[in-house]
């Protein structure tokens, strides 16, 4: 059974996690959650508005062994994606999985993150619209597409898109 890591902080899109997560299950995979905040239970939100569940981490960035895992997957969520692109560890985890050329899977605003690791260099990437500029001031290609897939990385613009995301996602591993 393939295991599918789900990297987030804090006030992440709730959809992004748990809609991918169910869907991914569904599918077979053995999914786990991992958090760079210094407590377990992490806050989904709804559309960055409003407060949605919570949710329990099964474990830290800082004990994370990337090679248990044979995808990653970066939800989004404005204030989320924004920790993440700061937060050294989660650097770590995102460029080990890359660099092993694992499925790297990455949707709204979570791309964001591509731009700090310097992945989006020369990949052709899609995301939440507002980063456009960020991308491509960072070397990338963007595209209005609901999933566009470079090499090992996935990416998808907004919670529209889970079902195209998960479906590559899935391919990605089959």
């Amino acid at each position: 059974m393939k295991t599918i890591a789900f990297l987030l902080h804090n006030n992440f899109e709730q959809a992004e996690y748990e809609e991918v997560n169910n869907q991914l299950k569904d599918k077979g995979y053995k999914t786990l959650l991992i958090t760079t905040d210094k407590q377990k239970e992490v806050q989904g939100m709804k559309q960055d508005v409003n407060k949605g569940d919570t949710f329990s981490a099964d474990i830290f960035a800082k004990d994370a062994k990337v090679a248990d895992y044979d995808a990653l997957v970066l939800p989004g969520g404005t204030v989320n994606a924004d920790t993440i692109r700061g937060n050294k560890e989660a650097h770590g985890i995102i460029n080990a999985i890359n660099d092993a050329g694992k499925p790297l899977a990455v949707i709204c605003h979570a791309p964001w993150v591509l731009v700090n690791t310097g992945i989006a260099k020369g990949k052709t990437l899609t995301a939440y619209q507002t980063l456009q500029i960020d991308l491509e001031n960072a070397g990338a290609k963007f595209v209005d597409k609901t999933v566009q897939i470079d090499g090992n990385l996935i990416t998808s613009r907004n919670p529209d898109d889970i079902k195209n995301f998960v479906e590559a996602i899935d391919k990605a591993l089959s």
